[in-house]
């Protein structure tokens, strides 16, 4: 017979997932990092940033990091790379993307 390993502490064994890929509890995204799918990876240069708060409003995954009205980094455990807040910025050079995942 075969044992199965019991899955890592915290996570639900596949029987407690609910079916459908229902999100059963709000706010437990932020559980899952996320950050490893990522091939490109956006650079946030802080002395050419207005702090304009575009790129926090267009980032699908919220891993723009703002403090006191201001953006100060990137969630990496979150940002997936898509680029849009790259896209988003009217300001040139403030946000752009490079190859690679990790920093």
């Amino acid at each position: 017979m075969t044992r199965i390993a019991p899955p890592p502490r915290g996570l639900p064994a596949w029987q407690e997932i609910p079916l459908g890929g229902i999100v059963a509890g709000p706010g437990n995204s932020h559980e899952y990092l996320t950050g490893s799918w990522r091939t490109r990876r956006p650079i946030h240069d802080p002395g050419k940033c207005t702090s304009c708060m575009i790129c926090w409003l267009f980032c699908p995954d919220s891993a723009i990091l703002v403090e006191e009205e201001r953006v100060v980094g990137i969630d990496t455990g979150h940002c997936k790379g898509c680029g849009i807040c790259a896209r988003e910025c009217p300001i040139e050079g403030a946000m752009v993307m490079a190859e690679g995942g990790s920093y």
